[in-house]
C-alpha cells in the first residue's frame, strides 16, 4: 500500500444547506459516520477531475467546483498519510443516487453547525467566514 496519498472532498453547497452522506454501517473506514462526498486520487490524478468523478460516483450528480476552501492532513487508522482539499462545489442538480458505499443523504443547514461532523468545523467556519454563503 502507498504510504503517502492525496485526496479531495466536495463541501456541496446549494441554498445555504450542505450535502452530507452517511458511509455504510459495515464500511471498514469510520463506518457509519457522516461524510462530505470524495476520497482518495488516482496516482497522478488531476485533483479536480478526480473530484468530479468521485461525486459522481458517490451521489450521482456533477458539480460546479468553485474554489477551494481548506486543506487536512491527517493520518488513516491504517497508516496512510493522507493530504485532502476541501473543495466549494455548487450542484448541477439535486437528484441525488447513493453508491453502495453510503447508506443515506441529507442536506443540512449551515447555520446548524451541531449537526455538521467534528471534522468539518473549520470547513464550515471558512465558508462562512468569507462569506461564500452569500448570493
Amino acid at each position: 500500500m502507498d504510504n503517502f496519498r492525496n485526496a479531495v472532498k466536495a463541501f456541496i453547497v446549494k441554498n445555504n444547506e450542505v450535502l452530507l452522506i452517511r458511509r455504510r454501517s459495515n464500511d471498514v473506514h469510520k463506518p457509519g459516520q457522516w461524510d462530505i462526498p470524495g476520497g482518495r486520487l488516482d496516482l497522478g490524478e488531476d485533483p479536480i477531475a478526480g473530484l468530479k468523478r468521485e461525486v459522481l460516483e458517490e451521489v450521482g450528480i456533477n458539480v460546479e467546483i468553485e474554489m477551494p476552501i481548506d486543506i487536512h492532513h491527517f493520518t488513516r487508522d491504517d497508516g496512510q498519510k493522507i493530504t485532502m482539499i476541501i473543495f466549494w462545489c455548487k450542484p448541477l442538480s439535486t437528484d441525488i443516487v447513493l453508491s453502495e458505499e453510503h447508506q443515506e443523504h441529507k442536506w443540512v443547514s449551515l447555520e446548524n453547525a451541531s449537526e455538521f461532523p467534528q471534522w468539518m468545523t473549520t470547513i464550515r467556519e471558512n465558508f462562512l467566514k468569507h462569506g461564500l454563503n452569500q448570493p
